[in-house]
């Protein structure tokens, strides 16, 4: 496989080639001054159909925005800055689901029925997520240079490999995510539980 830094410029060139992913990357600029990535599914998509064959987009259902202001911790407050990324990403043909990390805790136990600490930064919340391809967090700085957030590396994703992570969710959500991922990419590999 390859290095660290080859897998790293592997993604980012990846990333660059997808004309509606750099546009995201590019307009999600205007969301500072809070930290953000774009995360998970449409990153780790992107990889799986350039490295299968499949056309840009495929299988892309919404693009997720993380972003993390502990500050206020309201709802108002989060929905303004939706408000502003319904204005940023308008005329986007995949929806764009922004969620600021700090507010996890007060509807995750709704949602999943298990109660959270709350996450003290953007990367707690990515060290959580269900598998550890979709442990990534991707952003365009300013100077564009890339910040790419990947805790367990990025060899199970070049290797087209689905691995739990074991840190947050269910056996039935992992099972129930890899059916779904690979009825849409059978070449993955689950590793199971």
């Amino acid at each position: 496989m390859d290095s660290c830094y080859e897998m790293y410029n592997r993604l980012t060139e990846l990333f660059t080639r997808d004309t509606l992913l750099m546009d995201i990357f590019k307009r999600a600029q205007g969301l500072t001054p809070f930290p953000y990535y774009i995360g998970a599914g449409c990153l780790v998509q992107t990889v799986w159909n350039e490295l299968t064959g499949r056309a840009p987009g495929y299988g892309i259902s919404d693009i997720d925005i993380i972003y993390y202001d502990a500050a206020d911790l309201s709802y108002a407050a989060e929905d303004k800055v939706v408000a502003k990324g319904k204005k940023l990403f308008a005329g986007i043909a995949i929806p764009v689901d922004l969620k600021n990390q700090a507010r996890v805790h007060l509807w995750y136990p709704q949602k999943f029925g298990v109660e959270i600490n709350p996450y003290l930064s953007l990367e707690a919340a990515i060290d959580s997520w269900p598998t550890t391809v979709t442990s990534l967090g991707a952003r365009l700085e300013l100077n564009g240079e890339w910040k790419i957030y990947a805790p367990f590396g990025l060899e199970d994703l070049f290797q087209l490999i689905l691995r739990p992570n074991k840190a947050l969710i269910s056996e039935k959500i992992y099972e129930a995510k890899t059916q779904k991922w690979k009825s849409k990419w059978p070449e993955l590999t689950a590793v199971p539980w």
